[in-house]
């Protein structure tokens, strides 16, 4: 994901503020880019697509994506994966 230029804090700020209490999350990670400093990374693992799909209906979360979209400049790319192993994902995820 891509800040609007010299906002990338306030954007980090918004996406963290929103990624509490979400049911079915096991991990939720937000990283700054260390080559672009309008760039970050945001990596989710879920128990089930049904969970993630839920957590876009929370307030928190509506609440954080409504402060975050002015302050999005694009996303660069993206992907969709199936965890197969890991470390500190918990019983059950693999």
């Amino acid at each position: 994901m891509v800040a609007v230029p010299g906002r990338r804090e306030e954007l980090l700020a918004a996406l963290g503020e929103g990624s509490h209490d979400m049911p079915g999350c096991l991990s939720y990670v937000i990283a700054k880019d260390v080559a672009d400093a309008d760039a970050i990374w945001v990596t989710e693992v879920w128990d089930t697509k049904d969970s993630h799909d839920a957590s876009l209906s929370l307030p928190g979360v509506q609440a954080a994506i409504a402060r975050a979209r002015p302050l999005i400049a694009g996303f660069d790319s993206g992907a969709e994966t199936e965890v197969v192993a890991g470390i500190g994902l918990g019983p059950g995820t693999v």
